[in-house]
């Protein structure tokens, strides 16, 4: 009889497991294919990150420490266009000499299309001649990210917003003094706001 009731046990307990594990792969399934990420009990709050400030009209300003800004696949696809969304939120690379700033003079300051971030100035901005818009730097290193990007098998250099970590373009070594790089950038990852 003790041994039916211990038998019994670990039958329920296999299926409890079983059931207990079914589920957890069912809500991960629902989760990765919804965009909706996964929070874990006592989870850390976002991490956070340093960026410089800038004014309107360009000048420098403050680093400060912010929360990295994190939002779910739904919500970045509500907020950005089609285009913007497969290239600041999937790593896709507009066409050439496609995008909006390409072969704009105006001056002002270019920002994160995803979270605001300033990130490059129109007094960086040269003709690359490869219909992107780059620039020779950053405003500041501060605000962005370079990470190794081997997608196309071969090694480049992706940039990112630091903030909120949208896919930027990538940085070359073949771009005109002071630095000699070329951050080639899509245009519809950007923000272009002219000066005051």
């Amino acid at each position: 009889m003790i041994q039916q009731q211990n038998d019994s046990v670990k039958r329920i307990s296999r299926r409890v497991f079983v059931l207990a594990g079914s589920g957890v792969a069912a809500a991960l399934a629902f989760s990765l294919r919804h965009g909706i990420p996964i929070v874990e009990a006592g989870a850390k709050p976002p991490k956070e990150v340093k960026i410089v400030e800038f004014s309107v009209s360009g000048q420098r300003g403050d680093t400060v420490t912010v929360p990295m800004i994190m939002k779910t696949d739904a919500e970045w696809k509500q907020q950005l266009s089609r285009a913007a969304y497969e290239v600041a939120r999937h790593d896709d690379t507009e066409n050439a000499y496609s995008g909006e700033y390409w072969n704009l003079h105006d001056k002002g300051l270019y920002h994160c299309i995803c979270c605001d971030t300033p990130l490059f100035s129109s007094d960086t901005k040269f003709d690359s001649g490869t219909g992107w818009p780059s620039f020779w730097q950053p405003l500041a290193k501060e605000n962005v990210r370079e990470s190794t990007d081997i997608s196309l098998g071969m090694e480049r250099t992706a940039v990112s917003c630091r903030r909120c970590d949208a896919h930027l373009g990538h940085v070359f070594d073949d771009g005109p003094r002071p630095t000699g790089l070329r951050y080639c950038m899509n245009s519809v990852a950007l923000k272009f706001v002219k000066f005051a």
